[in-house]
């Protein structure tokens, strides 16, 4: 069971999303906080396994709540609801921490696949968003500081698809490998390039260009 708090000013908002999750057998709804300040508090309470997080909320905005939730012990995964014309905030987000993003205009099904993702450990981002937020970085970053990383060929193609927004399954079948065996490849990617989770993976490789270059 994948234990969910929901973190809304919208009490109405928060309704419709806990009708739809508590219909699914494999999730279960266990608190609702209407501000930052109130899910940070609830989640040090439950510990549930995802948080779903509004960015803009009164007393304490979903970036900076976000950012606290990673210092809990068996933090949360966080998954951030989000709309196009909040791309810095966004930024602000990836870089407290988040697990992955999907506009609030996301279907029923792409909430209930991104929350059973990142429970899984995926990292989940919106197909609209990804490409324009990612080349957001690349066109900000000074190619003077790109770090120069050895990759195997294999942890090269799992970077690239980790770039592209597949999941662990979806890599495993596309290179033919076990999800196990693409797991470990994550694992030593993240060591390599010195970065704390998958999505920080995915901004160094669009930061980087490596997402560009053909293999």
């Amino acid at each position: 069971m994948i234990r969910v708090v929901l973190a809304d000013d919208d009490r109405l908002v928060r309704g419709g999303l806990k009708a739809l999750l508590q219909a699914e057998g494999d999730i279960a709804v266990v608190g609702e906080a209407a501000d930052g300040q109130e899910a940070v508090r609830l989640c040090a309470a439950v510990r549930p396994d995802v948080v779903v997080m509004d960015i803009r909320m009164p007393v304490r905005d979903g970036v900076s709540a976000t950012r606290e939730l990673m210092g809990l012990a068996g933090r949360p995964r966080v998954l951030v609801l989000t709309t196009f014309d909040l791309d810095e905030v966004v930024d602000d987000a990836i870089a407290a921490g988040a697990d992955g993003f999907l506009l609030k205009r996301a279907t029923p099904e792409e909430l209930v696949v991104g929350i059973r993702a990142v429970a899984a450990g995926d990292a989940v981002v919106s197909p609209s968003v990804t490409r324009r937020l990612f080349e957001g970085y690349a066109a900000r970053t000074d190619p003077d500081h790109v770090r120069a990383v050895r990759l195997t060929e294999r942890e090269a193609d799992v970077l690239r698809a980790l770039a592209e927004g597949l999941s662990n399954p979806e890599i495993a079948r596309s290179l033919h490998l076990s999800v196990e065996t693409v797991k470990t490849h994550i694992k030593h990617l993240l060591a390599k390039l010195d970065v704390r989770d998958r999505t920080q993976a995915v901004v160094w490789a669009y930061r980087t260009g490596f997402a560009y270059r053909k293999r």
